[in-house]
């Protein structure tokens, strides 16, 4: 008679290497807080971004409490999850991917519209740029420009 005992073992397993892999991410996230001079405040190796780092690619809610925001959920897709976020700094979208390709086919449809993203692994958010400019610090990922289609609009004087 086959013992369930098997399982069991299988599951503790997993739960003590779930367990060991939070205790490792949650000291490193703290760790290093001594020198907080080194990093600039808009530095991208600030600890925020490092943190981010840390659970990325993560939940909508997640990104969200980073920047600051209590998210609305607006879309949930087998393909994505989309939230938005009102703040005095503006407004923006974050959308996260179960599956990197998704991230990549959202971002191949939205270079029909054309601007700027931030984009890291498994997610996307859209606002302004001067608005993405102050989030990357705090969520990391790199701020992508994709091209629009028709003709390219004409130089304003300012």
């Amino acid at each position: 008679m086959p013992s369930s005992r098997g399982s069991r073992g299988s599951i503790g397993r997993v739960a003590t290497a779930g367990g060991l892999v939070l205790l490792f991410l949650s000291t490193a996230a703290c760790g290093g807080s001594e020198d907080k001079e080194a990093a600039p405040k808009g530095s991208p190796t600030n600890v925020a971004a490092t943190v981010a780092g840390v659970v990325a690619p993560a939940k909508v809610e997640v990104i969200a409490d980073l920047t600051g925001c209590k998210v609305k959920i607006r879309t949930e897709a087998d393909e994505l999850r989309e939230g938005v976020c009102h703040t005095e700094k503006g407004d923006y979208l974050i959308t996260t991917f179960p599956e990197e390709k998704y991230k990549l086919t959202w971002l191949d449809a939205a270079s029909v519209y054309g601007g700027k993203y931030l984009v890291g692994t498994r997610w996307v958010v859209s606002a302004k740029p001067k608005l993405l400019e102050q989030l990357r610090p705090r969520l990391g990922g790199n701020i992508q420009q994709l091209r629009g289609v028709g003709p390219a609009p004409a130089p304003t004087t300012s």
